[in-house]
């Protein structure tokens, strides 16, 4: 297989359209994983908490899915940003005036501030983040990069 500096345009297209796809199946896993913990789990810290982490999985989903060529550190801070904004913007009545209005609003923007779930979204972030860092850097043994030939090159 040939690295992603040799491969041509088309190729290049494809593994983005590919990672497009891995990536939207992720965020809509993760939101029913969030669903059922909010519908399911019983209330408490730890059912907060594990919202919080999948809320911020979500979120550093749909940016890595709206800028697949960013780096996993962009991808975290521009995630890390949204969230811990969302969660100030609590501190103001409008996520609370906005969810009374359209009730499923209040899974997007809360309606109450919380400083712990500053941390368990940097938690998810970090988790999220890191995952998409490795798994970008992961190639498989014996790619062929640049330089070096690959099978069907020799025949």
């Amino acid at each position: 297989m040939a690295s992603a500096q040799s491969l041509s345009e088309p190729d290049r297209r494809e593994t983005r359209r590919v990672r497009r796809s891995v990536l939207a199946l992720a965020a809509i896993g993760t939101v029913a994983a969030g669903l059922a913990v909010h519908l399911l789990a019983p209330a408490g810290i730890i059912s907060d908490a594990l919202g919080d982490v999948l809320y911020a999985v979500l979120i550093v989903l749909l940016v890595a899915f709206v800028a697949p060529r960013a780096s996993w550190w962009v991808t975290g801070a521009a995630a890390l940003v949204w969230c811990f904004g969302v969660e100030l913007l609590q501190l103001s009545p409008l996520p609370a005036q906005w969810g009374a209005a359209f009730p499923p609003l209040r899974l997007v923007f809360g309606t109450a501030f919380s400083p712990g779930d500053l941390l368990w979204y940097a938690v998810g972030i970090a988790l999220a983040a890191g995952i998409l860092g490795m798994l970008r850097r992961a190639r498989p043994r014996g790619e062929a990069t640049q330089s070096e030939p690959s099978v069907s090159d020799a025949a």
